[in-house]
């Protein structure tokens, strides 16, 4: 059983940066893709970005294109996304999990907490 833990997430201006980080403990093939996925008040969870384990692709949603970035550290099991220029638009409750397939929104494994975000005008 892979479990997921999130943190990083804070309260920021517009504008400004995050960053956020998701442990996974357990085994994943390193075929897989780990992705990051959110989900904002009253609206349906999205995906985000995700990364190959093996490739180190990347895969982003258009609305985060240029502003985010999302990397892996193997060794650790774990993958950060770099978020800059932040946008009220970007504030959700955010969330790491293997997506089932790419630009899906839904995760392979049984959702963590989450880590919340809240960008201010």
């Amino acid at each position: 059983q892979v479990q997921l833990v999130e943190s990083g997430g804070g309260s920021v201006q517009a504008g400004g940066s995050l960053r956020l980080s998701c442990a996974a403990s357990g085994r994943i093939l390193s075929s897989y893709a780990m992705g990051w996925f959110r989900q904002a008040p009253g609206k349906e969870r999205e995906f985000v970005a995700a990364i190959r384990w093996n490739s180190g692709s990347t895969y982003y949603v258009g609305s985060v294109k240029g502003r985010f970035t999302i990397s892996r550290d193997n060794a650790k099991n774990t993958i950060y996304l770099q978020m800059n220029d932040l946008k009220p638009e970007d504030t959700a409750v955010y969330y790491c999990n293997i997506p089932t397939a790419m630009f899906s929104a839904r995760g392979l494994y049984d959702w963590g907490q989450g880590t919340q975000v809240t960008v201010s005008s």
